[in-house]
C-alpha cells in the first residue's frame, strides 16, 4: 500500500475486466478504513479470528456486526471466514451476512473434487 494511487487504478483495471476484488482478512493487519473508502472493491471477508470468538466476545461480535454495517453502507458484500458452527451461520444470517465459508460448508477439498460436485449437481448445496 505504498503507492495507493497507483494499486488503485491497477485495481479499477482488474475489475473493468469483469473480476471481483475482495479485501481479505478485514480488520487484521493493513485494514485501513481510508483505504477502504478509496478502494474499488466488491467485498470484505470477516477475518476468521473475529467469527470463531464472537459467541464468547462481545467485542468481536460488535466488531462483526459493525464491519456488515460498515460493508452494507458502502454498498460491498461481506462474507464471514471460519464459520464452523451452525449457530454462528445462524447469527450471522440475522446480522444480514452475505456469504460464508468455513467448515461447517465444507472441509478444503483439492480442485478436482470440487469441480466434480459442482459438475455433478450444477450448484454446491449446503447443508444448514
Amino acid at each position: 500500500m505504498e503507492d495507493i494511487e497507483s494499486n488503485i487504478r491497477k485495481l479499477k483495471a482488474i475489475r473493468d475486466m469483469g473480476l471481483n476484488i475482495v479485501i481479505d482478512d478485514f480488520g487484521t493487519g493493513y485494514s485501513s478504513l481510508a483505504y477502504l473508502a478509496k478502494l474499488p472493491v466488491h467485498a470484505l471477508k470477516i477475518d476468521r479470528s473475529f467469527i470463531i470468538t464472537m459467541l464468547d466476545n462481545s467485542d468481536s461480535m460488535t466488531l462483526v456486526s459493525t464491519i456488515i454495517s460498515l460493508a452494507h453502507s458502502l454498498r460491498l458484500k461481506v462474507v464471514a471466514e471460519g464459520v464452523d458452527q451452525e449457530v454462528q451461520a445462524k447469527i450471522l444470517r440475522l446480522l444480514r451476512c452475505d456469504e460464508m465459508q468455513g467448515h461447517l460448508f465444507s472441509r478444503p477439498i483439492p480442485f478436482d473434487e470440487m469441480s466434480a460436485l459442482i459438475g455433478n449437481s450444477g450448484t454446491l448445496e449446503t447443508g444448514g
